[in-house]
C-alpha cells in the first residue's frame, strides 16, 4: 500500500463519524391531539398551544424542516393549519386516510433525505408502533415528549448558520423550480439554460466553516467518503499550506441555494488527493458535481501533478462514484472499504454552457 493509500485508510478508521447531534433533518407531525389540541372532525375549534407554536418556530430557525402525516380530511386540515397561522412551516404535508408510514416515506422522498433523518411525533402508541414496524430507521416520539423536543441532541445542531435560517424558504423555491420543470417541453439542458444558474467556487473563509461542518454532517447521498470534520479541523485545513478547502454556492433566477458544495484536497508535491467531495442533495439534478470535479482537475493539471480521489462506498453515494468515473477517473486500488481512483482522462472538458461558473478572483485567477 502506498503512503497516500495508507494515510487515507488510517483516516477512514480514525474519523469519528457523524455525531447524532443535529442528525434529524425533518420532523413530521401528527395533527389531532399532537400538533393541536382536540380532534378536528369532532370539534372544529381545535387549538394550537403556545408551547407547540414555540417548538415549530424554533425548529424552523434551527434549519430543521417540518411536515405533517395525519389521518384527516385533506382540505379541512390544511384550512385549519392556515387559520392557525402555521401552514407555511410544513413541506409536502401528507393528509389522507392512508397509513402514516406511507406518508412519511413520501415526505422523505420529496425532500430527498434518508428515513434515518426523520422524526415522527404522534399521541397514539399504535400509530408510533406501526411506523416503527414499517420504517424502523425513523425516530418515533410520543406527543407527551413535545416539551423536551428542543433539548434533544438530535434536534440541536451545533451551529445555526444563515443557510439553516432560510432552509425552508429554499425548499419552497425548489418546489417552484420543480413545477416549472415539470411543465417544460424540451431537452434537460434547455431547461437548465432557462434558470440562469451561477455556480461560485472559492477558498473557504472563516465565516464559511460553520456551514462547512454542517455539510459534512448532513450530506450523505452526494458525498464521496462520508468523512465528517469539525469546525476546528476545517479551520486547520483552511490555514494549511498543504491543503485546499473549497466551498461552492449556487443561485439562479428563483433565488439562492446557499452553500451547497465542499471539497478538501490534500496537496503534497508528488500527487494531489481529493479527500472529500460533497454536494447538497438539493442540487442533485443541476450537474454541479461534475463542474466541481473538473475545476479541481484543471488546478492539478496546471501544476502538473497526478490527481487522485478517495471514495468510500455506502448504500447512498453510488452517484458520486459514477460522477468520478464519468469524469475519467479509474480505480487504482480497493481495500478495506476504501477505493483510490486517479484522473486518467486525456483532457478536461469545458464547463457546461447552461451554467456560469464564477471562479476565485486571485492573482492569475488561481487558487
Amino acid at each position: 500500500m502506498t503512503t497516500t493509500e495508507q494515510s487515507a485508510a488510517e483516516q477512514q478508521q480514525q474519523r469519528p463519524g457523524a455525531a447524532r447531534q443535529g442528525a434529524i433533518k425533518c420532523v413530521v407531525w401528527d395533527l389531532d391531539d399532537t400538533l393541536w389540541k382536540g380532534v378536528l372532525l369532532e370539534d372544529g375549534a381545535v387549538e394550537l398551544g403556545e408551547e407547540v407554536r414555540h417548538v415549530i418556530k424554533t425548529l424552523d430557525e434551527r434549519g430543521i424542516l417540518q411536515s405533517v402525516a395525519s389521518r384527516n380530511e385533506h382540505s379541512h386540515a390544511l384550512s385549519k393549519l392556515e387559520e392557525l397561522g402555521v401552514a407555511e412551516y410544513f413541506l409536502y404535508p401528507q393528509i389522507s386516510w392512508s397509513a402514516k408510514a406511507a406518508g412519511i416515506e413520501r415526505i422523505a422522498a420529496s425532500i430527498n433525505i434518508g428515513l434515518d433523518s426523520v422524526a415522527f411525533i404522534d399521541d397514539q402508541h399504535f400509530e408510533l408502533d406501526e411506523v416503527r414496524h414499517s420504517l424502523p430507521s425513523v425516530t418515533c416520539i410520543h406527543a407527551a415528549q413535545i416539551g423536551r423536543l428542543l433539548e434533544m441532541p438530535e434536534l440541536t445542531p451545533r451551529f445555526i448558520t444563515e443557510d439553516s435560517r432560510v432552509r425552508r424558504q429554499m425548499y419552497f423555491s425548489d418546489l417552484k423550480r420543480q413545477q416549472v420543470e415539470a411543465e417544460f417541453v424540451g431537452p434537460k439542458e434547455e431547461f437548465l439554460a432557462t434558470l440562469g444558474m451561477v455556480f461560485t467556487i472559492g477558498r473557504a473563509r472563516e465565516e464559511d466553516l460553520k456551514r462547512a461542518e454542517e455539510l459534512t454532517v448532513r450530506t450523505h447521498q452526494l458525498n464521496t467518503t462520508g468523512y465528517t470534520y469539525s469546525y476546528e479541523e476545517l479551520d486547520r485545513f483552511r490555514q494549511s499550506g498543504r491543503h485546499l478547502l473549497l466551498v461552492a454556492a449556487l443561485e439562479d433566477k428563483y433565488g439562492g441555494y446557499g452553500k451547497i458544495g465542499l471539497a478538501l484536497i490534500d496537496r503534497p508535491a508528488d500527487a494531489w488527493t481529493i479527500k472529500l467531495l460533497l454536494m447538497s442533495c438539493r442540487v442533485i439534478s443541476r450537474g454541479v458535481g461534475t463542474v466541481m470535479i473538473n475545476y479541481i482537475r484543471r488546478l492539478a493539471r496546471e501544476r502538473h501533478v497526478p490527481l487522485r480521489a478517495e471514495f468510500v462506498p455506502t448504500d447512498r453515494n453510488r452517484m458520486m462514484y459514477v460522477s468520478y468515473k464519468f469524469a475519467g477517473f479509474r480505480e487504482l486500488t480497493r481495500r478495506d472499504g476504501l477505493v483510490i481512483l486517479e484522473d486518467q482522462a486525456p483532457e478536461v472538458p469545458p464547463f457546461p454552457e447552461y451554467i456560469r461558473v464564477r471562479l476565485p478572483e486571485e492573482p492569475g485567477g488561481a487558487v
